[in-house]
């Protein structure tokens, strides 16, 4: 059976019962709500119980709601507007605690992202990335955040390290007009794909260095160009981003790469403790943690 959850309603809906017909109506014009709504509540918003909106998914060929539901998730990544967007946001968490919500969504991102990572290709990238001769990292718009992040800890444990986080399309290929073989690119894309990322990540393609794609799937137009794709989970129905796995998947990143570099980084960070002091970078706590003077 076809994968594409429409192709799928489309071959069996001439056996659809009146509630199932009901639901696929709801669901083909309403997508973008559907896509997060639990089998009870889109039983409720159809008027038919939640045991028909379960059959329904398995009617499509899925082995319950649960699968289903990704199927509607994973076809609207990339297609909802900023307004529907905060639309979907207010019918997701409403009548809920907004923060318990949001906070325990992201626990369960990460969760996902931990129980799904390819072990293999997060120890490539600390390989090719400690043995690369130039690191380059390109997160455009909310990806940028996250290059920054990544950029300003590889500055402390490499040598070269270019952050490309901003610019129109001439200022980009120019910023990576040096890239070649034997370079690293990380580029960084999550929903809605910035466009720009895709077409700088072709460029490099085509000259010779090697990437590590960090994104939400395999389904994402960045992870076709990638030697290396790290997935994290990201969730697309807020109108905002939330990152915060990919952030935990570059913490174990830097963590893993510096371990294997504890000497040189042992180095590094004596000397700039020393910078530090003499130029006061950081502010210097004077009082004890009883709060007598120290």
């Amino acid at each position: 059976m076809n994968n594409d959850l429409m192709s799928r309603i489309r071959a069996v809906q001439a056996d659809f019962s009146r509630g199932q017909k009901v639901i696929a109506a709801y669901i083909t014009e309403h997508y973008d709500k559907a896509a997060f709504m639990t089998a009870n509540r889109l039983g409720s918003v159809t008027g038919v119980s939640e045991s028909t909106v379960v059959r329904f998914a398995v009617k499509l060929g899925y082995d319950g709601y649960p699968a289903l539901q990704a199927a509607l998730q994973d076809m609207i990544r990339n297609r909802l507007t900023a307004v529907q967007r905060l639309e979907v946001t207010s019918t997701k968490l409403s009548d809920q605690n907004i923060l318990h919500a949001v906070m325990t969504d992201d626990m369960d991102k990460i969760a996902t992202t931990l129980a799904s990572v390819d072990q293999d290709a997060f120890n490539a990238a600390v390989r090719e990335t400690i043995g690369a001769r130039r690191v380059y990292i390109l997160g455009m718009r909310s990806s940028a955040g996250l290059a920054g992040f990544l950029g300003f800890y590889f500055r402390l444990l490499f040598d070269d390290v270019r952050i490309i986080s901003s610019g129109g399309a001439n200022e980009l290929y120019e910023q990576l007009f040096h890239v070649a073989q034997g370079d690293i690119v990380y580029g960084i894309s999550f929903p809605r794909y910035s466009s720009s990322t895709v077409r700088a990540l072709q460029f490099v393609r085509s000259r010779g260095a090697k990437i590590i794609a960090v994104t939400d799937s395999a389904l994402s137009p960045i992870a076709r160009y990638a030697d290396y794709a790290l997935y994290a989970r990201s969730d697309m129905a807020s109108f905002v981003d939330s990152l915060v796995a990919p952030l935990s998947l570059f913490n174990a990143l830097i963590i893993a790469i510096g371990m294997r570099k504890k000497e040189d980084v042992a180095k590094t960070f004596s000397e700039l403790e020393s910078a530090w002091d003499e130029y006061g970078v950081y502010e210097k706590n004077d009082f004890a943690p009883d709060g007598g003077n120290a």
